[in-house]
């Protein structure tokens, strides 16, 4: 059985056929190949249909490889990557050089017009070094960083121009310095700042479930002031930077944030061309 916390169904308009979405993608969709090329088909379906699509990614996998391969141990404090300069210079290379640009080649290939970019490119984001909290105590997690902010204004100049941005999680504090960022933060500060009519978080779930091991317990849909009383027993574990990003998106402008499962093909345009009801959705 499904739930609903939110009593109204919520609509999309057709009318403005240059709606903009924001997708934020990654985990488990990124590393099977299979998935992946399904995930692009349907972002580039929505293009076809005349979206204007922000694709923003992470990496986590990715790094993971690299960094064991150059033998350097990663140690996460509060769910972030400790970030030694060292291991920034591989993240950095790893998610611009490999994932965004593997990202940006097959969208390309399935004849679409995908550009890659990052924080630092157009003066997009600016970012400040982030600090885990622990009691009194406050931990240096490196060359970890927070967004401060984001100038939409190369977005929307590649978005006016038809292409697909696709954005990797690095960006340069006022200083220049390089931060990692997380992915979910950063493509809720980049829904928010574009407006998105869909901000739209790809995971491997069919959404928030009242119960987390029952799958029939999806909760469709959510009022954004429904969320607070949700953390710790509802929103557990992965799930609540995914919330928290669309707490961003939706606090910065975005319209609507929805959860969906990214590794079921075809889900993307059942949510967005066919408007059917699919996984969370969470609404102010």
């Amino acid at each position: 059985m499904e739930h609903s916390l939110y009593p109204e169904i919520l609509t999309y308009s057709i009318i403005d056929q240059k709606e903009t979405i924001v997708i934020k993608y990654g985990g488990n969709a990124m590393v099977n190949d299979q998935i992946k090329l399904s995930v692009m088909k349907d972002i580039g379906k929505l293009h076809q249909a005349g979206k204007r699509v922000v694709v923003v990614h992470g990496g986590g996998p990715f790094i993971n490889d690299i960094l064991t391969t150059v033998k350097i141990q990663s140690e996460f404090i509060g769910g972030h990557r400790k970030t030694t300069p060292e291991a920034m210079k591989y993240i950095e290379m790893t998610l611009l050089g490999e994932v965004n640009s593997g990202l940006v080649t097959l969208l390309n290939n399935l004849g679409h017009r995908a550009v890659g970019i990052s924080g630092k490119d157009g003066g997009l984001a600016k970012a400040s070094r982030r600090y885990h909290h622990d009691g009194d105590s406050q931990i240096d997690l490196g060359q970890v960083g927070n967004i401060d902010s984001i100038d939409p204004t190369i977005l929307n100049d590649l978005l006016d121009k038809n292409y697909i941005p696709v954005v990797a999680c690095v960006a340069p504090s006022k200083e220049g310095h390089t931060f990692n960022i997380n992915a979910d933060m950063m493509a809720g500060a980049v829904a928010g700042a574009v407006d998105a009519d869909d901000y739209i978080v790809l995971t491997d779930v069919d959404g928030l479930m009242m119960d987390k091991d029952d799958v029939d317990s999806l909760i469709q849909e959510l009022a954004y002031d429904e969320l607070a009383p949700l953390f710790d027993e509802v929103i557990v574990g992965g799930m609540i930077p995914k919330i928290e990003s669309c707490q961003i998106a939706l606090d910065q402008g975005a319209k609507s944030a929805r959860i969906i499962n990214g590794t079921k093909e075809g889900t993307l345009v059942e949510a967005i061309i066919n408007q059917n009801q699919t996984g969370t959705i969470i609404s102010k």
